[in-house]
């Protein structure tokens, strides 16, 4: 699809040596969902206004109003299969990952401290075949943490097949009536299911469509071949044409995730936390009949409680953006540092995520975060502070 992006006005940025959109100049006039000079007065104040785009904010609002799609084909994406696939996910994931044919399950990978080692999707495409989605940067390594566990027997084969599969994310409210207008199957709640996979054909297009998200929208990520990735965008495009679909680069969706509170492993999750210290609890399943690496840590921890649990951040002034690692401090004294931050388009806000020890992390806790050179304001909110209910992806 480069050449689409191209078109589009796409200034990339570089992710593993990927070559990724981060806006689409073409939507710096608004994108019909705000007035240029709105999005405009939102530029961050000094360094994170720099490698900016009014384009960002179009993008992640036209996504919450109506549609956008988003090249994602970068996505790490590898095949565990064989008669012992089943067996070694259920050992390596805190979650429970036997569930049917088409289920999709978010779960963490643990080192024996409980640490988060991996954080990934895994789709069960057949009794002894799962495919795993993760980010780009954490392909390699999301690998070889589960090849170095696998069984000598040859009874579990991974293969990396991101280079096999474009992606494409279809996200926001008018997704549905976009995707139904290219395909003759049925998508609607009741017969697509959140968390679920199918293999249909798009625009003459054979995929894998995951209902997903990234962002906190109604939609899916589809699959194709990676051959056919130029005729689905195409297709999806012309579809999207009377709903108002706009081309969405990484940035927004930095943006869109920060609203809803999704994390980043290697920032916002280490294998220096656990899953209830990273707000991920829901994501584990120690009841599962199988004991997994890092069960027993989180029996002791889950017992203690968290030392430090981390926080949606606030900030009095909204053109303050941190952009991680900043100092956080509470009554004068330094408690943390920022894992991620950014603007939330939607709820117009300036958001920084950090780990608090945990008696300084109640909701409406005040503190400071210095961002570059000057201490801001902030307050500990509930979180997400978009859609907290779940409901737009659930529609």
């Amino acid at each position: 699809t480069y050449p689409r992006l191209v078109a589009l006005g796409a200034e990339f940025g570089e992710k593993s040596g990927w070559e990724r959109a981060n806006w689409l100049k073409a939507n710096e006039d608004g994108a019909g969902v705000a007035e240029p000079d709105a999005l405009e007065a939102l530029r961050p104040r000094g360094w994170a206004g720099q490698h900016w785009s009014r384009a960002i904010g179009a993008e992640a609002l036209a996504t919450r109003r109506r549609a956008a799609l988003f090249d994602e084909t970068s996505f790490a994406k590898f095949e565990v299969a064989g008669r012992g696939a089943c067996d070694l996910l259920q050992r390596l994931s805190a979650n429970d990952i036997d569930r049917p044919v088409g289920s999709i399950v978010y779960t963490a990978m643990l080192n024996p401290g409980g640490g988060i080692e991996c954080d990934l999707t895994v789709t069960r495409l057949a009794t002894d075949r799962f495919l795993l989605i993760t980010g780009t940067a954490v392909g390699n390594h999301d690998v070889g943490w589960i090849q170095r566990h696998m069984p000598n027997d040859g009874s579990v084969v991974v293969t990396d097949v991101t280079s096999a599969r474009a992606c494409f994310g279809l996200w926001g409210p008018a997704a549905r009536e976009i995707l139904a207008a290219a395909t003759t199957v049925d998508v609607s709640d009741a017969a697509f299911p959140y968390l679920t996979a199918r293999p249909i054909t798009v625009s003459n297009v054979p995929l894998l469509a995951l209902r997903v998200t990234y962002v906190g929208e109604l939609g899916w990520e589809l699959y194709p071949p990676t051959e056919f990735g130029v005729a689905l965008w195409d297709g999806l495009w012309e579809a999207g044409r009377a709903h108002g679909l706009v081309a969405g680069g990484y940035r927004a969706i930095d943006a869109l995730r920060l609203e809803k509170g999704y994390r980043v492993w290697s920032s916002d999750i280490t294998p220096e936390e656990t899953p209830y210290q990273a707000g991920l609890g829901f994501a584990v399943d120690l009841d599962k009949d199988v004991d997994f690496i890092g069960r027993e840590a989180l029996l002791v921890a889950r017992a203690a409680g968290p030392r430090k649990r981390l926080r949606c951040l606030v900030l009095d002034d909204p053109l303050a953006v941190a952009l991680g690692n900043e100092p956080v401090r509470i009554e004068g004294r330094v408690v943390g540092r920022v894992t991620s931050g950014g603007y939330g388009f939607a709820v117009e806000r300036s958001i920084a995520y950090a780990y608090l020890p945990s008696d300084d992390a109640a909701i409406g806790t005040r503190g400071e975060v210095e961002v570059f050179g000057d201490w801001i304001g902030f307050e500990v909110a509930r979180e997400p502070l978009y859609d907290p209910d779940g409901a737009r992806i659930k529609a």
